[in-house]
């Protein structure tokens, strides 16, 4: 029997490798999986809608709803979680020595929609008394000059566009902006540039306080299909679905094997163990029941930040066939 095929642009990630690999296939669909950076992924999907499925940034998919007829329809399928803590880097001449200080200050971001850029934003004003609007934020590329916004978005914020022949990261260094939020680590902290610092030293703490105190595993991307390929075959939804948690699923088993570690972390074994007992057992959960909270703050920030008309709800993202299975 022939089976649809259908193309999906993702990351390279422990819980999809079964479904790149060919070991699991998803029910009727014969996948060919594209393994793009993510930033490419996220380019090619939203400007001309290149793949069937793909990986995309919540934040992004939440503005793509403002369009009528909206192009994609999301599965509860989070290919990425990420605490953000680590993500706030700034000048060590700035004086910045708590979140409260960058008041009145200049913060870079690569993009305003990124779904970081609202984890970090919502995070710094509903726990670390730094409001939204009390800083001045500039876009632009981080190592290469001349990013734009892959979508329009008007904040009401105070934003603008640093030079097109200049990058965050060498702003960051001289001290033109006080601080970089991003979803990737700077080069110059990477090169380990003394005049480059997190804002918070102890990131793990403070993520695992953050934890403590809301509960919420920062959930960073989605799986989405073109709108034509979910009206001409609505069961894809449910099958690409069921096949990603199996995918999962596999991976949990695979990354608790001790005869050799999968990766090159020497405590991986312990790392996986602390996660079970501080997450959960299911700490990488999937569906929106686990994660209704999550999603619920999620939206609220997107919406407090201007970059949606409404305050969604987690219900009203997902394709309905992805929510629920049958049971025996």
């Amino acid at each position: 029997m022939a089976r649809l095929p259908l193309s999906f642009a993702c990351g390279d990630y422990d819980r999809t490798r079964a479904i790149e690999d060919g070991s699991i296939r998803p029910d009727g669909l014969d996948v060919t999986y594209l393994r793009l950076p993510v930033e490419e992924t996220f380019f090619r999907m939203l400007r001309h809608h290149e793949f069937d499925a793909a990986e995309m940034s919540l934040s992004t998919y939440v503005t793509t709803l403002e369009q009528d007829p909206a192009p994609f329809v999301a599965l509860p399928v989070f290919t990425s979680r990420m605490f953000r803590h680590g993500g706030i880097f700034v000048n060590v001449e700035s004086g910045i020595e708590k979140p409260a200080d960058l008041r009145g200050k200049v913060v870079g971001t690569p993009e305003m929609q990124l779904t970081a850029g609202v984890w970090i934003r919502g995070i710094l004003a509903e726990h670390h008394d730094l409001p939204v609007d009390a800083v001045r934020y500039v876009t632009g590329g981080q190592e290469t000059p001349g990013r734009i916004e892959k979508g329009a978005v008007d904040t009401g914020l105070d934003v603008s566009a640093i030079p097109a022949d200049r990058t965050l990261n060498e702003l960051l260094v001289s001290g033109e902006i006080d601080c970089l939020q991003s979803p990737r680590v700077p080069s110059s902290y990477v090169a380990g540039d003394s005049r480059v610092r997190r804002l918070f030293p102890d990131v793990v703490g403070a993520e695992r306080d953050y934890y403590a105190a809301t509960g919420i595993f920062p959930i960073m991307h989605v799986v989405v299909l073109r709108r034509e390929v979910h009206e001409a075959h609505p069961w894809v939804a449910r099958s690409l679905t069921k096949a990603l948690t199996l995918a999962k699923d596999d991976a949990y088993r695979r990354i608790y094997d001790t005869s050799a570690l999968r990766f090159m972390v020497p405590w991986l074994t312990t790392h996986v163990e602390e996660a079970r007992s501080l997450l959960g057992p299911d700490y990488w959960s999937y569906g929106v029941g686990p994660n209704r909270h999550a999603l619920e703050v999620f939206l609220r920030y997107h919406h407090e930040q201007g970059l949606s008309s409404v305050q969604r709800t987690p219900d009203e993202l997902f394709a309905p066939a992805s929510l629920e299975s049958f049971v025996i």
